[in-house]
């Protein structure tokens, strides 16, 4: 069963999926080719995880191996065969081979390469207004290949959270640099979801506050993350944090200063 069916689709937005098949792996594995679901082997799942996931392309010898490493060379390269056998059998024609390589099909629409492309636009400062959307799902839709703890996956894996995590604060800065607050803070707030003990995460959140003009917020977001890091960790928020409501708070009480003095 779906663990999250509003997602079944793809929690990534895929371009021209309607003429191209798409392999998702984030939430996946699973083959999508004009709006059909594409049943996957279960002996070729693997396969084609594995040759996305390295750039997509990879030698024959090194996919066997890592994939079936019990046995000897020849036993993994039948197996890889049947693999290849299997996808073809199935209407699943992603991938070309050679005597000495496997590789993603030209073509091919890959959601965690589009998340990539999405991510480093925003990191860079590169985003194209589309980029620059409200965010319609979670993080725990965009796990990688869910269930599988091969090393080859953990890895991806991990570098998949960190880069969303960074977009995501990316893209609440720039939101709130044109004006859009509410979305601005959405972004952040699901970044401080994902990893609640992250300061640039939480950082993020208190900046979108700020940037609206909702001092309070920030200060109820600020307190709200030094006691959990007190109770966690047993320590403070860094001092580029505290520093920035710091000199929020002064400013907000240098008018009222100031029209007290004027009026003595």
């Amino acid at each position: 069963m779906n663990p999250h069916p509003q997602f079944f689709e793809s929690p990534v937005r895929v371009p021209g999926q309607g003429d191209a098949p798409a392999l998702h792996l984030l939430g996946g594995p699973r083959v999508v080719h004009q709006g059909r679901r594409l049943d996957v082997p279960e002996g070729s799942k693997r396969l084609l995880a594995f040759v996305a996931l390295n750039g997509g392309r990879v030698e024959r010898r090194h996919a066997a191996g890592t994939l079936w490493p019990s046995g000897d060379d020849l036993r993994a390269a039948g197996n890889l065969r049947s693999a290849l056998w299997r996808l073809k059998a199935a209407g699943i024609d992603l991938l070309d081979s050679d005597k000495c390589s496997l590789s993603v099909r030209e073509h091919t629409v890959v959601d965690l390469y589009v998340l990539y492309g999405w991510a480093s636009r925003l990191i860079s400062g590169n985003a194209a207004s589309e980029d620059l959307c409200a965010l319609k799902w979670r993080t725990d839709a965009l796990d990688l290949l869910p269930g599988w703890y091969d090393d080859w996956v953990l890895l991806e894996r991990e570098r998949v959270r960190q880069r969303l995590l960074h977009a995501l604060e990316a893209l609440s800065r720039q939101l709130s640099r044109v004006g859009r607050h509410a979305e601005a803070v959405e972004s952040a707030l699901v970044a401080v979801s994902a990893e609640p003990l992250r300061e640039s995460a939480q950082r993020a959140l208190i900046e979108a506050h700020l940037a609206e003009g909702n001092l309070v917020e920030a200060l109820r977001s600020y307190d709200a993350y030094r006691g959990l890091i007190r109770r966690e960790l047993g320590v403070e928020p860094g001092r580029e944090l505290s520093s920035l409501i710091r000199r929020f708070c002064e400013s907000a009480r240098s008018p009222v200063r100031q029209g007290v003095a004027g009026r003595v």
